[in-house]
């Protein structure tokens, strides 16, 4: 079991692109990661900034640490689909900001950060990503971009089981462990080991978890559908009257996850119907994302949220476009 625990914690590093493979924790999903980061952190000024496409995993662990220390968070400089201001943020005041955080893709509008043109611009304030929705889908580079956290999570792009994810930490002393206890090192001594993995893996592990991301990530499938027939269905939604739909500005910035505003009925209504009348499964609501929601002017009534997966087809896509288009086609009269 530990040789296998080890093996998949080589894999990660490689799917990560960094050398540092004992640095490679893990945890069981990103939220828990998020929150040993967050609340481990050192904090020296009380300054957070983050992007304005985060998840309640950052949004609340946040939230907890202004309500109850005084650690204040901003949202950094940013265009209408939430991209980051590249040229804004430089000239923003960064002596006084002790992290940023930023969710690397959105899980609302799918778009992709800039993270090396980020890294590049905070220097040496430390840098967290939120990589659930990008570790599998998206190149990841942690060395080359000099990212120095990152939270992932095994069962979304890495397509492995719940209840298994982890996180990776360039300089472990910056934070604190979040859990204390059995280690199977140091064993004669009641502080916990200040190495890495062992400083940040207390107690026993989800040796199954970890067993289902090995087999996962050995067995990672080729898309299905071509970029193309992607591109292709997001120009011929955009052009549906009664639908906003939520993408980034740039297609070039898009992943495989976007969402859409029915402009005649409720979000819940044709979430519905999309299930009802064509077994097309997708979220409703506001995806655990106040805050990208708010930026995106989406905020409360939420948006209906198209995931896709490697085994779609491209007559996956039709089937959408076409389901999405009767559904529209039927509603657009009711208000």
């Amino acid at each position: 079991a530990s040789k296998m625990v080890e093996e998949t914690r080589e894999l990660i590093s490689s799917k990560t692109c960094t050398s540092l493979i004992s640095n490679i924790l893990f945890t069981y999903n990103s939220t828990y990661a998020l929150n040993t980061i967050i609340q481990g952190f050192r904090f020296k000024n009380k300054r957070i900034l983050v992007s304005p496409l985060e998840h309640n995993a950052v949004g609340r662990p946040i939230e907890y640490l202004k309500q109850k220390e005084g650690v204040d968070y901003l949202i950094m400089p940013h265009f209408s689909d939430g991209l980051i201001n590249i040229d804004e943020l430089k000239r923003a005041n960064l002596s006084n900001v002790d992290l940023v955080i930023v969710n690397h893709v959105s899980n609302v509008n799918g778009l992709i950060q800039p993270l090396k043109e980020i890294k590049q611009v905070i220097g040496n304030v430390p840098l967290l990503v939120d990589a659930s929705q990008s570790l599998g889908k998206v190149n990841v580079c942690v060395d080359e971009w000099g990212i120095d956290m990152l939270a992932f999570t095994g069962h979304k792009g890495l397509l492995g089981p719940t209840g298994i994810g982890g996180f990776f930490i360039r300089e472990p002393n910056i934070i604190r462990p979040f859990v204390y206890g059995g280690t199977g090192s140091n064993s004669d001594k009641l502080l916990m080991p200040n190495y890495c993995p062992d400083k940040f893996e207390a107690g026993t592990q989800n040796i199954l978890g970890i067993y289902g991301l090995y087999g996962a990530l050995k067995n990672q499938p080729t898309t299905s559908y071509s970029i193309d027939s992607y591109k292709e269905l997001i120009r011929k939604l955009s052009q549906i009257d009664n639908i906003k739909l939520l993408i980034a500005n740039d297609i070039d910035n898009q992943s495989d996850v976007f969402s859409f505003v029915p402009l005649k009925t409720s979000v819940s209504d044709f979430t519905k119907l999309l299930y009802e009348n064509y077994k097309i499964e997708v979220r409703g609501g506001l995806h655990c994302s106040p805050i990208a929601h708010q930026t995106l002017k989406t905020y409360p009534q939420g948006a209906i949220r198209i995931s896709l997966s490697s085994y779609h087809t491209d007559n996956d896509l039709n089937y959408l476009l076409n389901s999405i288009l009767s559904i529209n086609e039927e509603t657009k009269n009711e208000r």
